[in-house]
């Protein structure tokens, strides 16, 4: 008899349904064809066992399961309780009813139970997508996929409920969220507060423009200035997400397997702070079987990449495309994926080997060489594309014994939200530009226009300080940033200044 199951693959942040053929005839074999894996492989040897468990075995007759389309590969266990299910109802050991009529996905542990699955929830729209009339798959994973709404979402603890369920014996409670609800729940959901971080107030003021516009940043000075404190207390002052980003984001996640056990959706920005020895790979993503690297998983949110000289070269090389296409697109020679990055990149440096060059108290130990010789370990190319350079000077003991907290960052955030909603209202005729940040030259030469004497001001800056012409553009964009949070049509000297300022530590500037 010959029954159809279906199941799901993921390739980038999407999925496609596959099909698990099932024909059990005369003879005694079992064959596994449509391009699995090992782990697909193996999966016999789970079923036999979790089958066994509650009171069902494989038929000992000549078995041939396909994996339709055959030309995509089929990754990992998920595929267990489809191809157990299809077996049971070729075999006429179940009813065969309802089977077409769900999508179903889940790891078999020897005991029957059902293991968590990667990507559920672009596994649940694709279904809804195509049609099904719902998906079962492990309860741990039910709540992803009930973001989806309009789908019924079953969450089974083993394979004995699943065939209860087909068989009329028993009804899997359908899992329901109220998406609203729940992405308010933690919509605010930040630990940590600007109104904690002493003095500094040029640092925040910097972070606030950072956050107004989504651009880069990288913060230099000594051990101990504050750098990382900073950095980590960003996500707290950006813009919350919108439901579309919170899903895009979420599906990223999910793919990677990076949700929480029993979570639905990500409702807050990501911040990801990948250690100094991460590899290349492991930040922009691919491997064998093509994963989302820190990059991705750090879309909509910051990536905070700590001792930044201390990353490999090639390491910090690869992060240059990204951050101007906001795209990563991952080939290899069967396939090609893309995942999304479009992140704000933090970076946290020391100004020297020593780290004291240029501390109001302790002598630098480096010679002039050593510190040239430390900061060429960024290169140029990826200096210029931080928009944001400024150092951190050691906060002097009078404030840090000040009790006086400073400005929260709830404050600093509705300053930060009325700045994007003019970017969003200026960018609304241009589809995925949403702040300054992501201009054109095209759309700067639109909003960027700044008066003769601010041009002037510009020639003599980049003359005197040999910045490049994307230094320029980065100039006009954080310029025009800063008069939107100044609530002001046009940029004026003031703003330029503020945004020139910010380019104080060019590479070829520092340590002279």
């Amino acid at each position: 008899m010959l029954v159809k199951t279906y199941g799901s693959a993921i390739q980038g942040i999407t999925a496609t349904t596959i099909t698990v053929e099932v024909n059990i005839e005369t003879g005694i074999n079992f064959t596994l064809v449509g391009l699995p894996d090992n782990a697909v492989k193996e999966s016999y040897e789970r079923i036999s066992a979790s089958l066994h468990q509650c009171g069902y075995k494989i038929p000992g007759k000549k078995i041939v399961v396909n994996m339709a389309p055959a030309d995509i590969r089929k990754e990992g266990s998920a595929y267990d309780i489809t191809i157990a299910i299809g077996i049971l109802a070729a075999s006429e050991q179940i009813n065969a009813e309802k089977i077409s009529d769900y999508l179903i996905m889940g790891e078999l542990s020897l005991d029957g139970s059902l293991n968590s699955i990667k990507g559920a929830l672009p596994i649940a729209l694709q279904a809804k997508k195509e049609g099904f009339k719902g998906i079962i798959l492990p309860k741990c994973n039910a709540k992803e996929a009930a973001f989806v709404q309009g789908l019924e979402v079953l969450g089974a603890e083993n394979i004995a409920q699943v065939i209860r369920f087909f068989n009329n014996e028993e009804r899997i409670e359908r899992v329901y969220i109220d998406v609203e609800q729940e992405f308010e729940q933690n919509l605010k959901n930040y630990e940590l507060d600007f109104a904690d971080v002493k003095g500094q107030e040029n640092i925040k003021r910097a972070m606030e423009v950072a956050a107004a516009g989504s651009h880069n940043v990288i913060l230099i000075g000594a051990p101990g200035s504050g750098k990382t404190m900073l950095a980590k207390r960003l996500p707290s002052i950006l813009p919350p997400l919108t439901l579309e980003e919170s899903l895009e984001t979420t599906k990223i996640h999910s793919v990677a397997g990076k949700m929480n056990k029993n979570s639905s959706i990500i409702s807050v920005r990501p911040f990801r702070s990948p250690h100094h020895t991460i590899s290349d790979v492991a930040l922009v993503g691919g491997g064998a079987f093509p994963q989302p690297g820190e990059i991705s998983l750090a879309h909509n949110g910051v990536l905070f990449l700590d001792e930044l000289p201390e990353f490999k070269r090639n390491v910090l090389e690869v992060l240059r495309q990204p951050m101007e296409e906001r795209i990563i697109t991952i080939s290899r020679a069967k396939l090609t994926t893309e995942y999304p990055a479009s992140f704000m990149l933090v970076a946290a440096m020391n100004p020297c080997p020593c780290g004291y060059y240029n501390h109001p108290s302790i002598e630098c130990t480096c010679s002039q060489g050593q510190v040239s010789k430390y900061m060429s370990k960024i290169s140029g190319p990826l200096l210029d594309r931080i928009d944001i350079q400024i150092e951190v000077i050691p906060v002097p003991f009078k404030d840090l014994a000040e009790q006086r907290q400073g400005e929260s960052s709830s404050v600093i955030r509705q300053r930060v939200i009325r700045a994007r909603e003019i970017q969003q209202q200026r960018f609304k005729d241009y589809p995925n530009v949403h702040c300054n940040a992501q201009m054109t030259k095209k759309m700067m030469n639109e909003f960027c226009q700044i008066k003769p004497e601010g041009l002037e001001l510009l020639k003599k800056v980049m003359d005197k300080l040999g910045l490049s012409a994307r230094a320029y553009d980065r100039i006009l964009k954080v310029s025009r940033t800063i008069a939107d949070l100044d609530n002001s049509p046009t940029i004026e000297n003031k703003h330029l200044s503020e945004a020139i300022n910010y380019r104080s530590l060019d590479r070829e500037t520092w340590g002279r």
